[in-house]
């Protein structure tokens, strides 16, 4: 079983976990400056110009539906698929970009994750039940100090992976444990596993475990590293070749008496 954890706190059980900086961030959890103009403008670019063409396709795509059909509603079908992924991939740039933004300094509040998991169930359920995978989403009333925006990203990413890497008949488990003040969040699967040498490498931008995949841009993980450093949460991970994966996200429980707020 091979380990790695970067991020506060390191998990005593595991004093050779691998460690991993938080690429982009300094120690404050803020995105390096010099990245601050070049990253804004990219944010420009994905989220205003790239996003109005592919409102006018989808715009088309609605038209045309209305008007065609038997051969020609499958192709429009493929291509519905096709435009989908594509805005998938788009709003992971835009999600990624975001946390170098200075004005991103997203504060800290009490956050409930029972209603987090429960959108999860329902967001999830369909495409696990296309893949013949069994998703399990245990319900909690933990509490958590994060940012509701950002904790549901770095989740959405993890659950979504543990799916896509889950082969059919497999399982995927999303729980909470309470380990003292911290409260892990873990995404566990049955799916192909990672190996040692891939491990440290999965965190990086546009890396890709299996490159054999035609979707995706290897930035999923990315995402998580970046969110989970801004937020100064810890993350571990637990793999074994064809053995499944554990992954762990370790927040401080929220203090008591604070009102707490719903993920978006």
């Amino acid at each position: 079983m091979e380990t790695i954890s970067f991020g506060p706190p390191a998990p005593v059980q595991h004093p050779a976990a691998l460690a991993v900086a938080a690429v982009g961030f300094n120690h404050h959890g803020r995105a390096a400056e010099s990245n601050n103009d070049l990253c804004a403008a990219l944010l420009a670019i994905a989220s205003h110009d790239l996003r109005q063409p592919l409102q006018v396709i989808m715009g088309a795509h609605d038209i045309l539906a209305k008007t065609l059909d038997g051969v020609e509603q499958a192709q429009l079908a493929r291509a519905e698929h096709a435009t989908s992924k594509l805005s998938d991939k788009l709003d992971q740039l835009v999600d990624a970009l975001r946390l170098f933004e200075p004005s991103s300094g997203a504060r800290q509040e009490a956050v409930r994750l029972g209603p987090i998991f429960t959108l999860f169930q329902a967001e999830f359920a369909e495409a696990a039940r296309l893949k013949g995978v069994r998703l399990r989403i245990v319900p909690t009333r933990a509490i958590v100090a994060s940012n509701p925006v950002l904790l549901s990203g770095i989740l959405r990413n993890l659950i979504r992976n543990a799916i896509d890497y889950t082969p059919r008949g497999g399982r995927v488990l999303v729980a909470v444990r309470r380990r003292g003040a911290a409260v892990h969040l873990e995404v566990r699967d049955s799916g192909i596993g990672i190996s040692a040498s891939d491990l440290a490498e999965i965190f990086k931008p546009f890396r890709r475990v299996d490159t054999t995949r035609p979707d995706g841009l290897g930035l999923g993980l990315f995402i998580v590293k970046c969110a989970a450093a801004f937020l100064s949460h810890g993350i571990e991970v637990y793999s074994a070749v064809e053995h499944g994966s554990r992954f762990v996200v370790v927040a401080n429980e929220a203090p008591a008496g604070v009102a707490a707020t719903i993920g978006r």
